[in-house]
């Protein structure tokens, strides 16, 4: 890794946060505003493919095999949520990888030494919260407060990221 892991961290940070807000603006946009929506939509999505990259790298340390298995998960997400955005229609809601990628983003911060355990735990909670899109009726009936975790959740890693990073000298010892 060239950069520190914190500065990585923080880069992640910043980039997820440009996935949230143009998420949210996509979400917002009304009709007769669909290419803004799209546009969105494509940025969103690919941010958080380099978010993806970069959490893949930070983890790595924790457990190869688990962060390649987070990655895939995400990566499968992103590419649902970019042929949704073209209105290219996917047999499963891109959330449910999303939920999958939180899981696994979870257990790794759990298992991690450089991030607070209550980061992964509310990762945890969000990826659970992200699963109950697997059954469409079940999130619709549990709508909207099976979002309110998963905001929660990577909010709070977001926020975490961009304030602290990570522990450098933890994440050294990790990588060692």
């Amino acid at each position: 890794m060239n950069a520190s892991p914190s500065r990585t961290a923080r880069i992640a940070g910043a980039l997820y946060v440009l996935n949230i807000v143009a998420g949210s603006l996509a979400a917002m946009s009304g009709a007769g505003r669909q290419s803004i929506g799209t546009t969105m939509l494509l940025i969103a999505a690919g941010a958080y493919v380099v978010v993806t990259i970069l959490f893949y790298r930070l983890f790595k340390p924790v457990s190869a095999t688990a962060s390649l298995t987070a990655a895939i998960f995400s990566l499968i997400g992103c590419a649902m949520s970019m042929l949704g955005a073209l209105h290219v229609s996917t047999p499963i809601d891109p959330l449910v990888f999303f939920g999958l990628y939180c899981l696994s983003i979870g257990y790794l911060i759990i298992r991690s030494t450089f991030l607070p355990r209550t980061l992964g735990i509310l990762m945890v909670i969000a990826g659970l919260s992200w699963l109950t899109f697997a059954s469409p009726d079940l999130a619709h009936r549990l709508s909207p407060f099976n979002l309110l975790p998963g905001v929660i959740g990577e909010s709070a890693l977001t926020l975490w990221l961009l304030v602290a990073g990570v522990n450098d000298k933890k994440w050294s010892e990790e990588a060692a």
